[in-house]
């Protein structure tokens, strides 16, 4: 059995691979191995993420796609979600989730057609209950985040989030070089979101 972990963060100032562990615990809990895995800083309310597009591509049917939580492969929107669901079952991968014990009989003997089928059914509507439930935990974690910020703003106290100066810098340096972004977002674990700012800051400053 082929298992891929699927590693996530959202911004570069997480840690993606803090999850390896576990991923790797369980799995060899299950009498499994880890073939390959994927790490990568972007945010989950996004389908522009290479790593998990490489797993996919990657992946043959039967497959396990391994990760931490539902939230680390979705924080989508509705319509999003189902995008990435029919890639996933077009491909024939099997999700499995730490925190869906649903999921688990995936790794097991494979039973009868019936018992397949049924476990099939409740793991696939507890994956679209958790896909759900972590967007909403985003929108909500969103919208407070703003009304702290907009308080923040009223009462002179905003300043937002310091710059990373010394990565950006080597960011900087590694495009002028001619470095390619994946290559950039490689070396230093950062979002393409940022090295996008930084090259921007860049065409700006030299017109």
């Amino acid at each position: 059995m082929v298992v891929r972990a699927y590693l996530r963060a959202s911004t570069e100032d997480q840690n993606a691979e803090r999850a390896r562990a576990e991923l790797e615990a369980f799995a060899a809990e299950h009498g499994l191995h880890i073939t390959s895995s994927y790490v990568e800083n972007e945010s989950g309310a996004t389908l522009a993420r290479p790593e998990l597009f490489r797993l996919l591509r990657d992946a043959r049917a039967g497959d396990v796609l391994l990760i931490e939580q539902v939230d680390r492969l979705s924080r989508l929107t509705s319509a999003d979600w189902q995008s990435l669901r029919a890639e996933i079952d077009r491909r024939q991968i099997r999700v499995v989730a730490l925190d869906l014990p649903t999921s688990w009989s995936q790794l097991e003997t494979r039973p009868d057609d019936f018992t397949a089928r049924m476990f099939a059914a409740i793991n696939q509507m507890m994956l679209d209950v958790l896909a759900a439930v972590a967007r909403k935990d985003y929108e909500d974690r969103r919208r407070r985040q703003a009304q702290g910020q907009a308080r923040a703003k009223a009462e002179g106290r905003y300043k937002g989030r310091p710059e990373n100066v010394k990565r950006n810098t080597a960011i900087a340096e590694m495009l002028r070089r001619g470095a390619s972004w994946s290559q950039v977002q490689h070396a230093t674990g950062c979002s393409r979101a940022t090295i996008a700012k930084i090259a921007k800051r860049m065409k700006a400053a030299a017109a």
